[in-house]
């Protein structure tokens, strides 16, 4: 071993030797040949971030700065805060807001005046229970047609019939649920009413965390982790009454649809897949296995998933909803939002879950206006060259100024987006690298190589990249000269962009279309059609009002997909099983 290594330095060694010419600097001044190799092995790693312009004079001078000074403010640091993954702790005291320059209203915030539903009556078949609004379910709990508890173990059964062939539960919490349930109906025995959401069934991405229960990341390393914290997120919708029944999957520390158990596959074609880290909340709305969910979005994990599996999903403002007790990728794109069949249902979630979080430092208690009073024959709406023809004649029927539309920037989103939310993760994952825990990724073409490049950009470029988001926020907020457009939710441009400075969009499905070569001829899987609706920051009322004026001529939004029918020749081998 010995032996070997002698041979590998003095290879080494000649190939420095011929690197330097003789009676090079390092000669004239005695440096040890350990600084000379590390001048050699920097020259070349400067080439690889487009910075190898140093003399070999000020590549010395940089080697021993570095051993003296940067090694050892890194290590300290380090320890400090990066000992714990998932960047649950320490945040980072540089906080993004999105505000555009534009002065707002300074009064208080005001819950949203969402009139009860009146004539709902209780089905017959449990089927159609499963596919009501959480309108619809709540006017039922109020009006004592159904008990929570009773609803509790509809979705129950439904998300355990399902999963089998979506892949698309970590966790029942059945324990809970069943106490929150039989709370929420005592206390509508005693009239105590908290609202729309009271008694209602729901589930959470598992990157949120909930005291006794798993919170796993969707990764095998932390298929076993049970954190002691009780997210935000999680209090907000307790305090409304809701009922939690599962932690859904997400991709392995959210990306992609990936995760330690299987691959979520999309209820409407079940031969595809989610796409996105919220594939579990998406999925899971999308059959009918609970009335809505709670899913988070870096860059695309819950646009993309909403429009494959055609379910509503609100990306809103960012700040507008506290992440404390949520891992983190990206502490100034890191997003929550409601994943439900209507936009009404997105407004009502949205009203329960939005306010300041005091444990994070980017979340803001914003005014927002009142979805439910907006006038929308007063707003002109652009529509952008892949928007969905019909969503811009219902609007336009609606009594709402419809204009062609062009949002103009040059500055390139998608490559920003990727450099920033990259080299954040690597932040939150960094003892997760360095111990070699990405080797038992669940996709090694995934984030493992992503982080690997991540390690070797340089902080002045990081800087960089944020500067030039700054040009992409200014160009985005000159040329957006509309009230709000519609267009395709899943343009990926579009999602970086959205992302990046911090636009609210609802993803509305909008139509089907069929698959190709379906397995039998009347095979009823489809492809869905959706639509974004894209607003200015702070303005989520807008987006949500003209989604529930769409969505109130049309009924795309309540059709069911085929999940219960898989068709003959089907390769797939697991089956619902019928309880």
């Amino acid at each position: 071993m010995v032996r070997t290594y002698k041979n590998v330095w003095k290879m080494v060694s000649q190939k420095v030797k011929a690197h330097f010419p003789k009676h090079t600097f390092s000669e004239r001044n005695g440096e040890s040949p350990e600084n000379i190799a590390d001048v050699a092995s920097l020259k070349r790693v400067l080439g690889l971030i487009d910075a190898n312009f140093f003399s070999d004079e000020k590549l010395l001078e940089l080697v021993k700065g570095a051993k003296k000074f940067n090694i050892p403010t890194i290590r300290a640091n380090r320890n400090l805060v990066a000992s714990v993954n998932g960047g649950l702790n320490d945040p980072s005291c540089l906080v993004f807001i999105p505000d555009w320059g534009i002065e707002k209203a300074q009064h208080p915030s005001k819950r949203f005046d969402c009139s009860s539903l009146s004539g709902i009556q209780r089905p017959q078949n449990d089927d159609d229970i499963a596919f009501m609004s959480v309108l619809e379910l709540g006017e039922l709990i109020r009006t004592k047609q159904i008990t929570s508890q009773e609803l509790t173990q509809i979705f129950m059964q439904r998300l355990k019939r399902y999963n089998p062939v979506l892949e698309a539960v970590v966790t029942y919490t059945e324990e809970l649920a069943n106490q929150q349930a039989k709370e929420a109906d005592e206390l509508v025995t005693r009239g105590v009413y908290f609202g729309p959401l009271h008694g209602i069934p729901y589930g959470l991405k598992d990157i949120i965390s909930v005291p006794h229960y798993k919170t796993t990341w969707g990764s095998k390393t932390y298929k076993d982790q049970v954190l002691d914290t009780e997210a935000w997120v999680y209090k907000r919708l307790k305090s409304a009454g809701a009922v939690l029944v599962a932690k859904l999957a997400s991709g392995s520390l959210a990306y992609d649809d990936i995760w330690f158990g299987g691959r979520t596959r999309n209820p409407w074609n079940i031969k595809e897949f989610t796409t996105g880290s919220s594939s579990g909340p998406a999925a899971c709305t999308s059959a009918g296995m609970i009335p809505f969910a709670i899913a988070s979005e870096t860059v695309g994990s819950m646009t993309l998933p909403a429009a494959r599996c055609g379910v509503t999903a609100l990306r809103p403002t960012f700040g507008c909803v506290g992440r404390t007790g949520v891992m983190s990728l990206s502490e100034s794109l890191d997003k929550l939002g409601p994943v439900s069949r209507s936009a009404a249902d997105c407004a009502i979630i949205l009203d329960a879950i939005r306010g300041k979080d005091p444990d994070d430092l980017s979340s803001r208690d914003i005014a927002l206006e009142d979805p439910f009073l907006v006038d929308i024959t007063k707003l002109t709406v652009g529509y952008v060259d892949d928007a969905e023809q019909e969503v811009v004649h219902v609007l336009g029927s609606k009594g709402v100024n419809m204009v062609p539309f062009k949002l103009k920037y040059e500055v390139d989103s998608v490559g920003i987006a990727s450099f920033t939310m990259d080299v954040d993760t690597l932040a939150h994952f960094d003892e997760w690298q360095r111990s070699g825990k990405d080797d038992d990724y669940e996709s090694q073409d995934q984030w493992p190589p992503e982080l690997r490049r991540a390690r070797i950009f340089p902080a002045v470029d990081y800087v960089q990249a944020q500067r030039a988001r700054g040009k992409l926020i200014r160009e985005v907020r000159e040329s957006f000269t509309v009230d709000a457009f519609i267009g395709n939710a899943a343009d990926w441009e579009r999602v970086c962009m959205g992302n990046l400075v911090g636009m609210p969009v609802i993803v509305v499905p909008s139509g089907f279309s069929k698959i190709s070569n379906p397995p039998c001829n009347d095979c009823r899987r489809r492809t869905t059609v959706t639509t974004g609706i894209y607003a200015p920051p702070h303005h989520d009322h807008i987006a949500l009002a003209l989604a529930m004026a769409y969505q109130s001529a049309t009924g795309h939004h309540k059709q069911r997909p085929p999940i219960d029918d898989l068709g003959p020749n089907d390769s797939i081998q697991k089956r619902p099983r019928v309880s």
